[in-house]
């Protein structure tokens, strides 16, 4: 039985091997993995093969998610960060800038201190990250993913700096492409509308944070190499009634 018992245990090659391929298997890092669409990309990225590395402000613990504490307002965090998960992979494939700040007040409201944090997380740090990361992906020819908004174009009452924000981030991602794209990196910009992204939101006129992570998943692992889209939208499928249609929106203008 003892002789039966040991056969079953995997040689010293065989345990090589497999970390051999381990260490091949392909690497993502992520932002703002710890929930919503941030989680759902990191682990559709994680079903097909990758290495799933995260920088969190919040962890969650969770090994799979290979997380670094990291607050992205802070330039000095996030360059340690960045170098600590290319030192421990020694390859980087992919990056998808997730993290993002919110505060939905009106102007009049909106208090100096939450603003400069909105940018500094949504907007700075996707700069910073960039600058991070740029090596590696050239290396790799790789593919850099921002997540955007739909809110970057369709501007509404209390949006003032997430808007703002957004829309320099797209303007970001196309100068990325632009200048990278010579150097084998990719830019690509997910433009979502309303996404289902708090625990426990089942509204139907939303898109749901298992298909955004699908899609983003897919443009990183399955769109062929020789082809960048430099942006792609995504919007729920439902709609609501409108409350107001025709003419009449003049009315709320």
């Amino acid at each position: 039985m003892a002789s039966e018992e040991a056969s079953e245990e995997p040689s010293a090659t065989a345990v090589a091997e497999a970390v051999a391929r381990a260490s091949e298997a392909p690497v993502a890092l992520l932002t703002g993995s710890n929930r919503g669409s941030g989680r759902a990309i990191a682990a559709a990225l994680h079903d097909r093969g990758y290495r799933v590395r995260s920088l969190n402000r919040t962890t969650t613990g969770e090994s799979w998610l290979g997380e670094t504490r990291c607050d992205l307002a802070d330039p000095d965090q996030l360059a340690e960060g960045v170098a600590q998960v290319l030192a421990e992979t020694g390859r980087l494939d992919a990056c998808v800038a997730n993290a993002v700040d919110r505060v939905l007040d009106p102007i009049e409201k909106l208090s100096p201190e939450d603003w400069d944090r909105i940018v500094a997380v949504n907007l700075t740090s996707v700069f910073h990250l960039i600058k991070a990361v740029l090596p590696a992906l050239r290396r790799s020819r790789g593919l850099f993913v921002t997540m955007g908004s739909n809110a970057s174009t369709h501007y509404f009452e209390g949006g003032a700096v997430y808007s703002a924000t957004k829309a320099a981030v797209k303007a970001l991602m196309e100068t990325l492409l632009l200048e990278e794209r010579g150097n084998g990196v990719r830019g690509c910009l997910v433009t979502p509308g309303a996404i289902a992204n708090l625990e426990g939101d089942d509204a139907p006129y939303k898109i749901s944070t298992e298909s955004v992570g699908r899609c983003v998943a897919s443009i990183i692992d399955a769109w062929p190499a020789d082809l960048v889209v430099g942006e792609v939208e995504l919007r729920p499928a439902a709609l609501p009634r409108p409350p107001v249609t025709g003419i009449d929106r003049l009315l709320h203008v």
